[in-house]
């Protein structure tokens, strides 16, 4: 297939695969010297060279200085301009970067010779989303929940005390401990008069589990499998064998749930009564907040399996490396040690995949059904942003000038037209749900 703009360009257009295209384009060397002859001649004006006057440096001169460099600057230039000629000519969208290979050997005196290579954009159908099925989760808030978050507060504020019983669940203990891989021990692996906290899911399970029932006084050598995803690459994957004595056995103390408790948490007067409320209007506010995340997911995983096509692997690319980079920094800000080597990509391929699948997805169903977002819905969200801070005005500011923050904006809203919008479309289901499992208290 040829594609012709006036006598000067001629584009032909490869199907590689569904969505991977492959556009050679040849343009007259005429125009490619003509431009750069005008270039040269308005650099001579401007340029400053050691011997002639500014505005009076010959053509010639400015020529050999800068030649090659300006005929680099006029084929890139043309490359871009008659490719995107090509494109709209044609009606195509590229997903992601395309690849440029100019045809050394297919040159000559009187063409220029490129070939992009690059994937489009996906035809996208989403199936009958009336004819799904979507569980809509409901959790009550009640006495009893207010009860539960209330002793997890009493168990932030425990003080620990000495205790001559055995060590469990909830409880601290201070040890002495070495450990040793291979007979041969190991950087960070011994401690004297450390103090660890049983229960909380922050020691390898080897380790805690012959922690728990040791008394003060106890010794104990014992082995520990280490997980093949712990952070230290020198211990995942292996066994190790430690040595530990327990010196003291530290049990919780929990503090009243009374005026006083009361006070510490802000409210002078002592009310019970009114801490309760406070804490269930909390309660409710979390509650809501993550059922809408629950929802989100539950709508999210309805709209993939009502839709099939092939995804665009340059923008899963893109993603991998976002994520490899997101992954980068979480670890950095917990203190982790990170080299400057990238991630490798296949192990955020998965997740890539699915989140511009679902993109896709939302991107369609948002044009088709015009639940892009109105001016009122950005301006509420940006509204309760600022509203939780001392100077709201400052972060009005900082998102409404700046477009990639409040494309951020944008795209949140989107999503959450989109939910809506499939909920009100498909059938669903009230779905009772534990108030421990929705704030993930599940043991």
């Amino acid at each position: 297939m040829h594609i012709f703009f006036g006598n000067s360009m001629d584009a032909t257009l490869e199907t590689v695969s569904n969505l991977e295209r492959k556009m050679s384009i040849s343009v007259p060397m005429s125009e490619i010297n003509s431009e750069v002859v005008s270039r040269l001649g308005k650099l001579s004006k401007t340029v400053k060279v050691a011997g002639f006057r500014p505005g009076k440096v010959p053509v010639k001169i400015v020529e050999q200085q800068h030649g090659g460099q300006v005929r680099s600057e006029v084929m890139s230039d043309a490359i871009g301009k008659n490719l995107g000629e090509a494109l709209e000519q044609k009606e195509l969208r590229i997903a992601g970067l395309p690849k440029i290979d100019v045809q050394a050997k297919e040159q000559s005196d009187d063409h220029f010779v490129f070939v992009a290579s690059f994937e489009v954009y996906p035809s996208i159908e989403v199936k009958d989303v009336a004819g799904c099925s979507i569980d809509k989760p409901t959790v009550k808030v009640g006495e009893s929940e207010v009860d539960s978050t209330l002793a997890i507060m009493q168990k932030q504020r425990a003080t620990f005390e000495v205790n001559e019983k055995s060590a469990e669940s909830g409880d601290q203990v201070k040890i002495d401990f070495k450990g040793s891989v291979d007979g041969e021990f190991f950087e960070g692996g011994s401690g004297d008069g450390v103090v660890m906290s049983l229960g909380e899911g922050r020691l390898v399970p080897d380790f805690e589990n012959a922690l728990t029932g040791m008394k003060a006084s106890d010794e104990k050598t014992f082995d520990v499998q280490f997980p093949e995803d712990y952070p230290s690459k020198d211990l995942a994957g292996k066994k190790a064998q430690f040595e530990v004595k327990v010196h003291e056995v530290l049990a919780a103390v929990l503090p009243e749930i009374d005026s006083e408790f009361a006070k510490q948490l802000g409210f002078e007067d002592g009310d019970v009564e009114r801490l309760r409320v406070d804490v269930k209007k909390n309660v409710d506010t979390e509650v809501a907040k993550r059922l809408e995340s629950r929802q989100k997911d539950l709508v999210m995983k309805a709209l993939l399996e009502q839709a099939e096509f092939d995804v665009p692997q340059a923008l899963v690319g893109e993603e991998s490396d976002r994520l490899a980079e997101q992954m980068k920094e979480n670890m950095k800000s917990r203190g982790m040690k990170v080299d400057d080597a990238p991630l490798p990509k296949e192990v955020f391929a998965e997740e890539a995949t699915r989140r511009v699948k679902l993109g896709l997805i939302i991107a369609h169903i948002a044009e088709k059904n015009e639940l892009q977002p109105k001016p009122d819905q950005l301006k509420e969200v940006v509204e309760e942003m600022a509203a939780g801070y001392e100077k709201p005005q400052e972060v009005r500011d900082w998102y409404y000038k700046n477009p990639q923050r409040l494309r951020e904006i944008e795209s949140y809203v989107v999503e959450k037209n989109v939910v809506t919008w499939a909920l009100e479309t498909a059938k669903t289901n009230d779905v009772e749900m534990a108030f421990d499992e929705l704030m993930g208290l599940e043991k």
